[in-house]
């Protein structure tokens, strides 16, 4: 193969990445049942395997000589510049469906395609039983190409495509499962909540383009940095709404609500759109717009406190819970709000190196309690497990891996992100020590859950009764244990991801000589602190006592603390009071819709002179003649004082 040859290779494999998994859904989609679970596997997968492959060969292909790959498919439409904006001499500009790949494209794509070709793995085991698996391998797979358009689009209106289409597929996966009403509910309650973030993303790109006549990523970073200067109320108001749209889909305060209950959904969902991909949008977003957020100060320091109040929300209302599912959805918050405050520090590629981790060792926690609740017939309810250390060893050990990587205890993946972020935070000037201690408190939360949540799963006496089923399949393990291998050694991508982020992130934050000595010991101490209070504060968790006595303790822990906790600090029940009803209220009072009375006088006046048309076409010759002479005799009329009044003037 010639020199130029290759780049031509190069963009053409980048041009095909999403269009694997495309195909893989049209075609489930028209077979569905008609397709075996082997043949409706083998092809689910085989698109990802593709998908995969080709993300490896063109993240091979980036270099320090070419730092980004462009592939151009076709122009989308055009659209007439708004009077007043930045034209740069065109009277239009284009949008085109074009794909960009740089070092932070290519984080994502590779955690997009990497973990999400292991979950599929998973999937094709998890849901094998399931009559409408070919359906929701489709969804899964039209997932994945609304991701990869995402984080490869090279303008924001093909970027918000990916951002609908995520949220799309994210409501009809979370309610798969629609015959039981609580899987309705919460896929309404997803759509519902993200699109708020989704409408005010829409409006911030309107505004853009008002203002700069691009919406070209790269050439909007330019003509901003060229035309405003940091503090600009164009740029403040613009990344404020920008905001909004990542605090929805990040699930993030005050839009976190929907997180929670979107377990409802089947457990390979939660671990690829909930825990590894979609919930990581927002991060994107912010990361990726990073040259405009760097205009408004303020703005950077809302991502900054919204990322650290959500880190500790989160993880007060994770020492709460009963479900397996919901610790982990309230640790995916805290998680991205950790993600969050590194961005809003101006630390970008310590949030993104964050990001990568996180989807893995997420990613393990999830299917693994999927593995550990199929073995339990279903059963999630934490109280109701208990001795899981023994009867079912090997998923405690890969549970156990990506619990070491959420607490960041020393060797682990999670340890060289997290710390990589808490490290930047004291010397940030847009987050400070203020932040840092935050940053430190979320630590000690983390831990202290993720010791509750395995004392009351894996230790002490169990507390279920009937005989276990765990899962004996080799596509099932093999996703386990790649996650839980990529989850420990996570942490030797630290050099690779800072020098491919090291051209898409130039103004990055750097640790500074002037940050006191005992910082880092406090970072790497405080997991230690949070296993040695929870060994002794849940100590009957781990004990050998019976299960009446633990039942005991549950009902003990149902004060109103622990159900204010457990209710995620009662925002559903404030948004409720708030919004729902006052809204249920108003629609009771317009329940005859005063709008469309309004609408329906219209067809009254219509029909009204219909019928006075109508009465009179009589068929009588007399009646026509009269009506014709009274015509003539007013036309004369009009006629005649138009002319007296020309002579009087």
């Amino acid at each position: 193969m010639t020199d130029n040859m290759l780049p031509l290779m190069t963009e053409t494999v980048l041009a095909f990445l999403p269009f694997y998994p495309l195909i893989s859904f049209v075609l489930l989609i028209l077979l569905g049942k008609r397709l075996s679970w082997r043949l409706a596997a083998s092809l689910s997968i085989a698109a990802m395997v593709l998908s995969a492959l080709s993300s490896l060969f063109v993240i091979s292909q980036l270099s320090v000589d070419i730092p980004v790959i462009t592939s151009h498919l076709w122009t989308w439409f055009t659209l007439s510049l708004a009077e007043g904006a930045n034209q740069t001499n065109q009277s239009a500009a284009s949008i085109n469906i074009n794909f960009y790949l740089d070092g932070l494209s290519a984080v994502m794509i590779s955690v997009v395609t990497g973990v999400g070709l292991l979950i599929h793995i998973f999937a094709a085991a998890y849901m094998k039983a399931d009559e409408n698996f070919s359906r929701f391998m489709a969804y899964m797979n039209l997932f994945i190409v609304a991701m990869l358009i995402l984080v490869l689009a090279d303008n924001l209106v093909l970027l918000y495509l990916g951002w609908e289409g995520v949220g799309l597929c994210s409501f009809l996966l979370i309610g798969f499962w629609y015959q039981e009403k609580a899987n309705v509910l919460a896929a309404r309650k997803a759509f519902i909540v993200t699109r708020i973030g989704d409408t005010a993303l829409a409006i911030g790109l309107f505004i853009l383009f008002k203002e700069l006549g691009q919406l070209t990523i790269v050439d909007i970073t330019q003509n901003a940095q060229l035309l405003w200067v940091a503090g600009d109320d164009k740029a403040y108001w613009i990344t404020l709404l920008l905001l909004g749209g990542a605090v929805g889909k990040s699930a993030q305060l005050p839009l976190q609500t929907w997180l929670p209950d979107a377990m409802a959904g089947p457990t390979p969902v939660s671990a690829l759109i909930h825990a590894a991909t979609m919930v990581t949008a927002g991060v994107y977003l912010i990361a990726r717009m990073n040259g405009l957020f760097l205009l408004a100060p303020e703005v950077m320091n809302y991502v900054a406190w919204l990322g650290a109040a959500t880190l500790l929300l989160a993880g007060i209302a994770a020492l709460a819970q009963s479900d397996i599912k919901r610790v982990l959805a309230y640790s995916t918050m805290s998680q991205i709000g950790y993600m969050m405050l590194s961005l809003g520090a101006g630390a970008f590629s310590a949030g993104v190196f964050h990001l990568m981790t996180h989807a893995f060792f997420k990613a393990l926690l999830f299917l693994t309690a999927g593995a550990i609740i199929v073995a339990l017939h279903h059963q999630q309810s934490l109280f109701k497990m208990g001795g899981l250390l023994k009867r079912l060893p090997f998923e405690t050990a890969l549970f156990a891996v990506g619990l070491v990587c959420l607490m960041a205890l020393p060797g682990s993946s999670g340890f060289f992100s997290k710390e990589a972020i808490i490290a930047q935070l004291w010397s940030s000037d847009t987050a400070g020590p203020l932040l840092w201690y935050c940053a430190i408190f979320g630590a000690l939360l983390t831990s202290i859950y993720s010791c509750r949540l395995f004392f009351l799963a894996f230790m002490g006496e169990s507390r279920f009764e009937q005989n276990l089923q765990p899962s004996s399949s080799k596509l099932l393990k093999f996703s386990l244990i790649a996650l839980a291998v990529l989850s420990l050694i996570g942490g030797v991508f630290a050099n690779i991801i800072e020098m491919s982020l090291a051209e898409v992130f130039p103004l990055d934050t750097r640790i500074v000589e002037s940050d006191p000595y005992w910082l880092h010991s406090v970072a790497i101490a405080t997991p230690f602190v949070g296993i040695i209070f929870s060994w002794f504060y849940f100590a009957s968790y781990r004990s050998k006592e019976s299960a009446a006595s633990n039942k005991n303790t549950f009902i003990a822990s149902s004060s109103g603390i622990a159900t204010f906790c457990r209710q995620g600090l009662a925002f559903d029940s404030f948004y409720h009071w708030l919004l729902v009803k006052p809204y249920c209220y108003l629609a009771q009072l317009n329940r005859r819709d005063v709008f469309d009375q309004l609408l329906m006088l219209n067809a009254w006046y219509v029909g009204l002179c219909h019928d006075v048309l109508k009465s009179s076409q009589t068929g009588k010759l007399r009646w026509y003649a009269a009506a014709i002479g009274l015509a003539t005799f007013l036309l004369l009329l009009v006629l005649s004082v138009d002319v007296i009044s020309t002579e009087a003037s």
